[in-house]
């Protein structure tokens, strides 16, 4: 019976405890065929903080490392924009535009984004109180389907070839893809963002039913179809990771 020099005789823990002064950090653990080294990042989305090993790596290695590094994780940690829950009060973009959540009635109905007497926009909120942040959420999401449904049909009619599908998800690594049978996928966040990036989104994720590559080819087709291509780039490099702090 052939025996592997490398077999672990206990599997990794999913996650380990670093000390920093009075400070404990809890780091997620992953091992990756296609590591070469031990890396440690912190998702400047969700704060998570992972430290990522070579498939054959020391786990013992990878843990002296992981805390060697704890001064830089706490400094990093601490640059982590704070996450803003959808509670009465709150103030969350809509399109681009701050809206605070208000309570409106304990009557149910259709949360509607308006102005309060004062001319401030609000997303206006009803039914009970503890179900606020979920309806605020179902109403983004509806939010974002209707645009980047519009978007999509606008962007596809121009190509000339029709989207197999549209999805609307909570992705962390992308903003929007498309698969291979054209199907469309897309971050519910882009609703908070400006109108002008959803739809470069919706334009970039249309391109490729018929450049499915960056090539030269596709970012041509992509500005042909959102002029404003360059600009929505540069916005989502400058404020994108901002938009998953919300929720």
């Amino acid at each position: 019976m052939r025996i592997s020099l490398f077999k672990r005789s206990a599997p990794d823990p999913d996650h380990i405890a670093v000390r920093h002064g009075a400070e404990t950090f809890q780091i997620t653990v992953r091992r990756r065929a296609a590591a070469r080294r031990f890396t440690l990042r912190v998702s400047n989305a969700t704060g998570e903080a992972v430290l990522t090993l070579p498939e054959r790596g020391d786990f013992a290695a990878a843990r002296r490392f992981a805390e060697a590094q704890s001064g830089w994780l706490a400094a990093r940690l601490k640059r982590v924009p704070d996450r803003t829950p959808f509670d009465v009060g709150a103030l969350v973009p809509l399109r681009g535009i701050p809206h605070r959540i208000v309570h409106w009635s304990k009557t149910r109905g259709v949360p509607e984004a308006t102005l309060d007497a004062a001319g401030a926009p609000i997303l206006a909120v009803t039914g009970e109180t503890p179900h606020v942040p979920r309806r605020v959420m179902d109403f983004l999401r509806r939010e974002a389907t209707r645009d980047l449904t519009e978007a999509v049909a606008r962007h596809t009619k121009s190509l000339g070839i029709p989207a197999r599908s549209i999805s609307i998800r909570d992705t962390r690594s992308r903003w929007g893809s498309c698969s291979a049978q054209g199907r469309l996928n897309f971050s519910w966040r882009l609703i908070l963002a400006p109108p002008y990036v959803l739809d470069y989104l919706a334009a970039h994720e249309v391109a490729h039913l018929k450049e499915m590559n960056h090539s030269e080819r596709f970012w041509r087709l992509t500005r042909r179809l959102c002029p404003r291509t360059d600009e929505a780039e540069a916005w989502l490099k400058r404020h994108g990771s901002a938009l998953h702090r919300f929720g």
